[in-house]
């Protein structure tokens, strides 16, 4: 096949070469050219060692490396039908996209959901349903009574997100609708920079490379109560978050890319420009529970007594459970608790920690939630679960299950102008969500997006309230798992009461 296509593009510019002899115009000229250089391309790819397809097909094999590049995109245009495309479905992204720019977001001619399905969830409604202007629950108060300056929050934030992993417009966007809208923001473990300091409410993550909190001491990031301080007694800082492991990779440590580590960001971290920072897997500033409730009180008192929780994916559960424990025999916890799920989020990992490493939100929700009741802790330590809740029934399950409030991630990076590219861990964003590529990064409009977070987050909470007004439930917080339904099996419907709390 080698020689045949070789001789095929050969063969063609030896011919142009006698067309542009006879006819020296322009046009000729330029078909020569072009068959030249096919022909050169082709006679390198058959000389060339380092790839086997395009020494056996010179030319014609570089059409596989550009459908594999536009594979993504390929599926999801013209493949991927309403309900099918991972990991967020055409469905949910369009009603983000309709609630984000205040487009009719009404569905006409039926669901196209199976609803004989196993697995098929729904809420039951009320004969006599509320009027949803008049429900209650779309904000939580945060604090324990280890706290200070307890925080009313929306039921729905902004989840983690860092400046390097977004860019510097996303970051202003998303924090000026937060400020719009009334709602947190939560910073991610990047540190805060400039462009989170724009009137949006922030919950300040500290990770365990502490950036923002600490500094590098021979090679190894340590927490700085100096530096910790600084950021966390600003005014827009209203919660901390102290963050062990993350959905898309727990127990690894967070990634940003060399590529995405700019000067500027570089400056906000503390760390070496264009070098790939690698997060560490666990904290230096402590190595035991006991260890940990210090630094909890101690974060609690270096920002003036606000709410201070901590995000985890659900691992070990004999492990979480001797957590929980330490927490009541002390009789000191966090204000709240962050729990992400193990189907991952925003940020880039290796492809095993994704797929099989972590407890899905759902089941890591209820056995947190079961904790906080076995230990006599619900009132006081609040649960945000985060793991791709996009509308309002995904944030009904999750409250029913156990949660207090919802984090949100790509939804909001989608109501920015998101398009699951899929490019995320590349600098290659098309829409200069996340990128640091000035270029793509202007593409990104501030004053136009930041309303569409706004749009996005109001629109959502409506929806909510219309669930609960029409399921009869006077507030928000007081759905529960048995107002929630799923299908069992082919004839059983049952609550998720049943399922997870029997």
């Amino acid at each position: 096949m080698r020689n045949t296509i070789l001789t095929i593009f050969i063969g063609i510019t030896i011919a142009f070469g006698v067309l542009v002899y006879f006819i020296p115009q322009i046009g000729t000229i330029i078909l020569l050219s072009i068959s030249g250089l096919l022909s050169i391309i082709a006679i390198y790819d058959s000389i060339q060692t380092q790839h086997s397809l395009l020494r056996a097909f010179p030319l014609v094999a570089r059409l596989r490396w550009l459908f594999e590049e536009e594979r993504d995109k390929i599926q999801q245009y013209f493949i991927e039908d309403n309900l099918n495309g991972t990991p967020i479905n055409r469905e949910k992204r369009s009603v983000v996209y309709q609630r984000a720019k205040l487009e009719k977001d009404t569905v006409p001619f039926g669901t196209q959901h199976n609803v004989y399905a196993k697995g098929y969830e729904f809420v039951k409604h009320s004969l006599f349903p509320k009027d949803h202007h008049h429900i209650e629950g779309e904000k939580v108060v945060f604090g324990s009574d280890k706290c200070a300056q307890k925080y009313e929050s929306s039921i729905i934030n902004i989840s983690a997100m860092s400046f390097g992993s977004l860019s510097k417009n996303a970051i202003m966007a998303l924090n000026q609708g937060a400020k719009m809208d009334n709602f947190a923001h939560n910073t991610g473990e990047g540190g805060i920079s400039p462009y989170h300091l724009q009137g949006g409410d922030l919950i300040f993550q500290v990770g365990t490379g502490y950036f923002g909190a600490g500094k590098s001491v021979n090679g190894q990031r340590v927490f700085d109560d100096a530096i910790f301080k600084e950021n966390a007694i600003r005014p827009e800082v209203k919660m901390i978050e102290i963050k062990f492991s993350q959905g898309a990779k727990p127990g690894h440590g967070g990634i940003l890319p060399a590529k995405k580590n700019t000067e500027e960001i570089a400056k906000i971290r503390a760390v070496e420009p264009f070098t790939q920072v690698d997060s560490p897997p666990s904290h230096s500033a402590f190595s035991d529970f006991e260890g940990m409730i210090t630094f909890i009180q101690k974060v609690r008192e270096l920002s003036g007594g606000k709410p201070v929780g901590i995000k985890f994916c659900v691992g070990n559960n004999e492990e979480i459970e001797e957590m929980f424990k330490a927490f009541s025999d002390t009789n000191n916890y966090p204000d709240f608790v962050s729990i992400d799920g193990g189907e991952g989020g925003t940020g880039a990992a290796p492809l095993e920690f994704t797929n099989y490493i972590g407890t899905p939100l759902v089941e890591g929700l209820v056995f947190v939630n079961k904790l906080l009741v076995k230990y006599k802790l619900k009132n006081q330590i609040k649960i945000i679960a985060s793991g791709k809740a996009v509308d309002a029934f995904d944030i009904i399950r999750y409250v029913a299950l156990g949660a207090d409030a919802i984090g949100m991630a790509r939804s909001f990076m989608l109501s920015l102008g998101c398009i699951q590219a899929r490019e995320c861990n590349l600098d290659t964003c098309p829409v200069g969500v996340a990128t640091q590529d000035n270029d793509l990064v202007k593409a990104l409009v501030v004053e136009k997006k930041n309303v569409r977070v706004k749009n996005y987050h109001s629109k959502t909470i409506t929806a909510v309230k219309e669930i609960t007004a029409a399921m009869g439930v006077a507030s928000i917080a007081d759905i529960k798992p048995d107002d929630v339904f799923r299908r069992r099996k082919d004839e059983e419907i049952v609550s998720l009461k049943e399922v997870y709390y029997n």
